[in-house]
């Protein structure tokens, strides 16, 4: 089992690029050859894919799913957007 997809609307899933930037889709899961896998279709789809670790951490991408509904909706900034990590 591997947790992903849960972290934008589902009308991004279709077109996950901003510009020139590709938003970040976080997953997690304990096998690796299903997380190798998955790794792959979140590319494909066209999101840039960051393994977050293990299974254990699926609880954690919860609130960040609940902070992209309560910005897209009770703050007004509607559903076009999503989030993107950045390293130095």
């Amino acid at each position: 089992m591997v947790k992903a997809f849960n972290s934008i609307g589902a009308a991004n899933m279709a077109n996950p690029v901003f510009g020139s930037q590709r938003a970040t889709m976080f997953f997690c899961g304990d096998d690796a050859s299903a997380k190798t896998i998955v790794a792959r279709l979140v590319e494909e789809i066209g999101f840039e894919p960051v393994d977050a670790g293990a299974l254990a951490i699926a609880r954690l991408l919860e609130p960040l799913a609940m902070l992209w509904i309560h910005l897209a909706y009770a703050r007004g900034m509607g559903p076009d957007f999503a989030f993107k990590l950045i390293r130095r």
